[in-house]
């Protein structure tokens, strides 16, 4: 069995879950999701856990026992607490500042970016003196969330030799040598 999909999900008070036609919806204080769950997996909802349980052994149903059983988690966390992501700017005169749900970039390029996010995503921008630019991200949906950390970061990404480029706050850079002075 999978041990993934075999672990119930707990449901924290003020969450309220719901499983018609094949559709599972989740509803908490920080907004509403649903996600459509194939036919081979049966969903029940009892004394505050969702229970997820597969038809058969096939190769495909063991793995959408486990999918399955992670997406609707992320959902119940994300309306719960919600999901956040911080990007540092790093590079000389690299900026950012937002208008509502417009960000603008200011790269390096000779032109600034204009970015239109989704509703779903609160954003923040933080400029400090002598410290990277930092552009906070917001929202009860993971996936929606990492794809647009990845479409944001893909504007400049972090490169080797300087590290210049958009990257998470904890992530760490392998950094390369440049060229070796006096190779002859």
């Amino acid at each position: 069995m999978s041990r993934i999909g075999k672990l119930p999900i707990s449901v924290p008070a003020g969450v309220n879950v719901t499983c018609k036609d094949n559709i599972v919806t989740v509803k908490g204080p920080k907004g509403e999701l649903s996600q459509y769950v194939d036919p081979v997996i049966e969903v029940k909802i009892e004394d505050g856990h969702v229970i997820l349980n597969r038809q058969n052994d096939e190769k495909q149903s063991r793995a959408y026992h486990g999918l399955y059983r992670s997406l609707i988690h992320n959902m119940v966390v994300g309306v719960s607490v919600g999901y956040k992501k911080e990007l540092e700017l790093v590079g000389v005169g690299y900026r950012a500042s937002n208008n509502g749900n417009i960000i603008d970039f200011s790269l390096g390029y000779t032109h600034n970016i204009f970015m239109q996010l989704p509703a779903e995503i609160k954003v923040e921008t933080k400029s400090e003196r002598n410290k990277n630019p930092l552009i906070l991200l917001e929202s009860c949906d993971k996936q929606l969330l990492g794809q647009v950390c990845a479409k944001i970061r893909s504007f400049r990404k972090p490169e080797p030799y300087k590290g210049k480029g958009i990257k998470f706050v904890d992530e760490v850079i392998r950094r390369k040598s440049g060229k070796s002075a006096g190779a002859k």
